[in-house]
């Protein structure tokens, strides 16, 4: 059963984007069409290039009449493959984005990212909450159960790619589940896949089908956890179609609901991210946001520390081994993060002399802030956002953060 309704959903998705039903949705019962960004589901306008969802006037009235004119030729029974190019409608700000990777700041705060999360509890739906392995900690959402109205949950675990080959999913898959058990949250199930790679997605698929039992699908998650990455991966499995929806490292792309149909009744609903005010993304360049998207499998660097040593990573973050025996400190970061180490003492002068420089990337508009921990068993500090440091044994530490970015101990995930 659960397979037939698969290839069902496959074949409806598969014409309802030829048909370009995706990209636009009528409110207006009249003659009058509103119609919305493909990329991001903000609401195409013309009249304040400062808004969201703004076109030129003559880039929209262009598109307007290819469609018309595709239309026709449809009607004639030719070209159907051609009507799904004049539906690809961007407002300028996406266009801007997947074409030149430029970003353009938006009027949303907050608590608008909230209200749309909150709608969701108002109605009887499978809630896909999408979430970073590789900052697991920082890509939850607090209270999700309580914003969500207690909808059945389906956790998917992204960025497998990232981490190392040697963890085994299994492994993985029981470290997730008790994590989400300690912050309160049940999923009925946990699905670990890559939607860079395209890993599982006939079996994550298979998965939404059967726990939606007919319903509504919402795809949640925080800034940058591969939301829209991973909902193109089902469309391209399901039609072939590539990148429909917007994706970048910049946080907050998605900045309204697009629903893809399923089925007469119900859609896959993908959602803005959270914002995350404790993530490291939100203190750093635009350009150097490479260094807390990984791309490639990390590559594990252990550091022999005796007591009153110091890693900085870059000028990011900071960690300091300040008591206990002469261990090895694994550290699991982006490639191009530039690790040094030095001492402990005079670690604070080092810092102001030789950031930016020495230790690039610089924070923006952040100052380093310290925590202390007192370990006693195997342990990951956690920089929220930006990797992690495994302390094999007892020890007394300090993490350095901007201020405002998240420090977690947690178990540790790996070795």
């Amino acid at each position: 059963m659960i397979k037939i309704g698969l290839l069902l959903y496959e074949k409806r998705l598969k014409m309802l984007l030829k048909c370009g039903i995706i990209s636009n949705m009528i409110e207006n019962e009249n003659t009058m069409e509103d119609l919305y960004c493909i990329g991001c589901g903000a609401k195409i306008q013309t009249e304040d290039k400062n808004a969201l969802g703004f076109l030129p006037a003559g880039a929209l009235k262009k598109k307007i009449a290819e469609r018309d004119q595709m239309e026709a030729v449809q009607a004639g029974d030719e070209g159907s493959e051609a009507s799904i190019k004049t539906e690809d409608l961007y407002c300028q700000r996406c266009f801007r984005l997947r074409h030149y990777n430029e970003i353009a700041p938006t009027s949303l705060t907050d608590a608008d990212f909230l209200r749309l999360l909150k709608e969701i509890g108002q109605h009887d739906a499978l809630i896909v909450n999408v979430v970073d392995i590789f900052d697991f900690n920082g890509s939850l959402i607090p209270n999700l159960h309580k914003l969500t109205g207690g909808n059945d949950l389906l956790m998917v675990a992204n960025k497998r790619d990232v981490l190392p080959k040697s963890l085994k999913v299994g492994k993985l898959t029981a470290w997730l589940r008790e994590q989400a058990a300690s912050r309160s949250l049940k999923p009925k199930d946990i699905l670990v896949t890559s939607a860079q790679n395209k890993d599982d997605v006939a079996e994550l698929m298979e998965a939404i089908e059967y726990y939606r039992r007919g319903r509504d699908v919402y795809v949640v998650g925080v800034t940058n956890v591969g939301k829209s990455t991973l909902i193109n991966a089902i469309i391209k499995s399901a039609s072939g179609s590539e990148d429909v929806i917007t994706t970048s490292r910049f946080p907050g792309t998605t900045l309204d609901k697009i629903e893809i149909p399923l089925d007469e009744d119900s859609a896959l609903i993908d959602t803005p991210g959270i914002i995350h005010r404790g993530q490291m993304a939100h203190y750093l360049e635009p350009e150097d946001l490479k260094y807390v998207s990984p791309r490639k499998e990390i590559k594990p660097k252990t550091y022999q520390l005796n007591p009153e040593q110091t890693l900085f990573f870059g000028g990011l973050a900071r960690f300091d081994f300040i008591s206990g025996e002469r261990q090895g400190m694994t550290a699991y970061f982006d490639n191009e993060i530039n690790v040094h180490r030095t001492k402990l003492e005079g670690a604070t002068e080092f810092y102001e002399k030789h950031k930016g420089e020495l230790l690039a990337p610089a924070l923006v508009g952040a100052k380093l802030v310290r925590r202390e921990f007192k370990i006693t068993d195997k342990s990951d500090i956690v920089f929220s956002g930006l990797g992690w440091v495994r302390v094999p044994q007892k020890a007394v530490v300090a993490a350095w953060v901007p201020e405002g970015v998240d420090v977690v101990v947690r178990k540790a995930l790996i070795g």
